[in-house]
């Protein structure tokens, strides 16, 4: 094709994209990856003890990695090609077709590079989310080929079953950036991989407390910020829904940082930046699928009730069932992200404040009780059935010598202090 004509035709394509949107997906996209990195990788690095802190990090950066060849090579067109109910087909693999000059059907108004780049940031999150699970004890390539085989075989599913016309999308299952596609896939595992794991095997002897909070605020301070990429993001344009979910995500973050410092001040007398911070994220975490649907009052609602129920998912799991969930993902990210996607059932209805855009209530509550049934069974058969895959492998766990010396020496051959 000549120049003149390769021209022409990027300048039709270019006429059905919107500038402004495509501005605003542009920023959203970093502002997703930036939540990863460097984010989650100071959020979860300060949690842990300070001789795994670079394992935590890697680790981040590696799923990364990892993830971003990963949607390019199969995943992008697993999601979003194909009319499948299931699952997408393979005609974009290594994204044939797509070029500077294609859109997606679903998303007209983006460049579709754009589109698998915003896209792609969420492929990236979703798994980096469970590591905070199985910290300080599971192998380094375990972690990795744990991934590879996790996205093909529980994220791109459950991607493709709501944000790509799959049986979800078809029944009206509302979750607008993930509360069923990222919080809950990752949650569901996050458990199941802990409870096959095992324990650390000091769990019990003494407190396993942050080696730096102040890294655990700045790295909180971040995923605050991207999470509005993450969010009003989702929306894929810059316009009036986009703002009122910024709006929301907001408010509920707030209220359930404040409602979760006012637990620890009635319960220990004091507040603690790791509460205030821990409860900022239940906040984000459990509006996320409710963020197109619902009002300001509505959000500061789910604020209050995501404080209250990931505050005590965490007393339940860590004290009552002594699981060693070591920084709480599944209590925060996972019962954060359920309980956000069945609140908008109610807080997305006009009469609660919200937007209207949902079914009738009860009927809007059946389909994402359907959809989180599915979704959780899905993930947690999956994740044994792989967890089994790697032991039988390569194995899953350090040694205990190792685990003792810390990952980042035994695993990386790298420490972030001199002391170490």
């Amino acid at each position: 094709m000549s120049s003149t004509l390769l021209s022409f035709a990027g300048e039709a394509a270019a006429s059905t994209v919107n500038e402004s949107s495509s501005a605003w997906i542009l920023t959203a996209t970093a502002l997703v990856l930036f939540m990863t990195m460097p984010g989650l990788a100071l959020f979860y690095g300060g949690l842990v003890r300070s001789k795994n802190v670079l394992s935590v990090m890697i680790q981040c950066a590696a799923i990364a990695c990892l993830a971003s060849i990963m949607w390019v090579v199969c995943l992008y067109s697993l999601c979003f090609s194909g009319d499948g109910g299931w699952i997408g087909n393979l005609d974009k693999i290594f994204l044939n077709g797509v070029g500077i000059d294609t859109t997606h059907e679903a998303v007209p108004q983006l460049p579709e590079t754009l589109w698998i780049m915003f896209q792609m940031t969420f492929a990236i999150i979703t798994p980096a989310l469970y590591i905070g699970a199985v910290v300080e004890r599971m192998k380094f390539s375990a972690i990795m080929l744990f991934t590879a085989i996790w996205l093909v075989v529980v994220y791109a599913p459950a991607c493709h079953w709501v944000w790509a016309g799959g049986w979800m999308a078809d029944m009206g299952v509302k979750d607008l950036a993930g509360g069923i596609v990222v919080h809950a896939t990752a949650g569901v595992s996050a458990l199941v991989m802990v409870l096959m794991l095992g324990k650390r095997h000091d769990f019990l002897k003494h407190q396993h407390l942050p080696h730096n909070p102040g890294m655990v605020f700045v790295g909180a301070g971040m995923l605050w910020v991207g999470w509005f990429g993450f969010n009003a993001g989702s929306q894929l344009s810059a316009g009036q829904g986009a703002g009122m979910t910024m709006l929301v995500t907001h408010l509920s973050a707030a209220t359930a940082a404040l409602v979760w410092g006012l637990l620890e001040r009635v319960q220990y007398g004091k507040v603690s930046l790791i509460g205030v911070v821990t409860g900022l994220i239940a906040g984000l975490a459990t509006i996320t699928p409710a963020s197109g649907d619902v009002g300001p009052m509505g959000a500061i609602c789910i604020g209050v009730l995501a404080a209250l129920t990931c505050y005590y998912a965490v007393k339940i799991i860590r004290t009552k069932l002594k699981i060693d969930d070591s920084l709480d993902v599944f209590a925060v990210h996972g019962v954060g992200g359920i309980l956000g996607t069945i609140l908008l059932s109610f807080f997305g209805q006009k009469a609660w404040g919200g937007l209207g855009l949902v079914k009738p209530m009860f009927e809007q509550l059946g389909v994402q009780l359907l959809a989180l049934g599915v979704t959780i069974v899905w993930s947690a058969v999956a994740t044994v059935i792989i967890m089994l895959i790697v032991k039988a492998t390569i194995g899953l766990r350090v040694s205990r010598e190792d685990e003792d010396k810390g990952l980042d020496l035994s695993e990386h051959g790298e420490s972030a202090y001199d002391e170490f």
